[in-house]
């Protein structure tokens, strides 16, 4: 199992972790950046960066699923925003799915992004225990 962890001396927050130890012999998952788009690579969403993080991060579970691995077992989530996108709409949906574990997180914001119209991207590393 992963363990998370808060160092004492930095910054208390419930939203995310500050550290995450990897247990021996466990399989790491590299996550390239999923964004909000269907099956199709139809945009989901419009204009609306919550609605796209949800379709962002069902996108991640089914990657993840892929390589045998869930939302609990991520230990690195990257969220990169376009530049205007209202981080405050987003962020609460991705932690929601993340039920709690809040793993280490990197927020960026971006000019743009490969998909016209995305206005939020995850990637993530995950580590699953033998």
């Amino acid at each position: 199992m992963n363990t998370l962890l808060r160092p004492d001396g930095l910054v208390r927050s419930p939203a995310f972790h500050h550290v995450a130890v990897v247990p021996a012999g466990a399989s790491t998952v590299y996550i390239g950046g999923q964004n909000a788009v269907d099956g199709d690579g139809a945009l989901v969403g419009g204009d609306d960066v919550a609605a796209q993080t949800r379709q962002v991060m069902a996108n991640l579970r089914t990657a993840l699923a892929a390589a045998g691995a869930e939302l609990g077992d991520v230990v690195l989530l990257t969220i990169l925003l376009v530049e205007g996108a209202d981080l405050a709409a987003a962020y609460p949906v991705a932690a929601a799915e993340l039920a709690g574990a809040a793993p280490p997180v990197a927020v960026a914001r971006v000019a743009g992004l490969a998909v016209p119209g995305a206005l939020v991207e995850v990637t993530a590393i995950a580590a699953v225990a033998p």
